[in-house]
């Protein structure tokens, strides 16, 4: 993929906690790519930080990012809470600390912004998403 790289993801669970599923839809001019993928046992908010992680990886190379989420908890966390923790080194008391760091490593790895989508408002790609999640619910 060359250019930007368009990412949106959601995150899903039946219960909370409960079975849950992530999923995202990557996009790079025309090329598209679905990913997802679940657990038996999470939140809500482990699913939607999952999703941003696991997109991640898929980039091979340096990217330019725009990451498209529904869940303040995910954009707010990496734009407005990280820097904190960071400079705290890491506080044990961070929920989903485990899933933090990985998306803090995943995102110096690349040029990455998170913009926030209201959820189950008709967005089409934040629906593709959601839809992804829903399916892999539990597995």
């Amino acid at each position: 993929m060359t250019g930007v790289v368009e990412i949106f993801t959601d995150g899903a669970c039946s219960g909370n906690p409960g079975p849950g599923g992530w999923g995202a839809l990557l996009r790079c001019g025309a090329h598209e790519r679905e990913i997802a993928g679940g657990e038996a046992v999470t939140t809500n908010n482990r699913m939607e930080l999952l999703a941003a992680i696991k997109a991640l990886e898929v980039l091979k190379r340096r990217s330019v990012v725009r990451l498209y989420t529904d869940s303040q908890y995910v954009q707010r966390g990496v734009e407005e809470w990280m820097a904190g923790w960071k400079a705290k080194g890491w506080p044990k008391r961070i929920k989903n600390q485990d899933l933090w760091l990985r998306l803090d490593a995943l995102t110096a790895q690349h040029d990455v912004r998170f913009l926030w989508v209201r959820g189950h408002a008709g967005h089409p790609e934040n629906e593709r998403a959601d839809a992804l999640a829903r399916s892999a619910i539990g597995g």
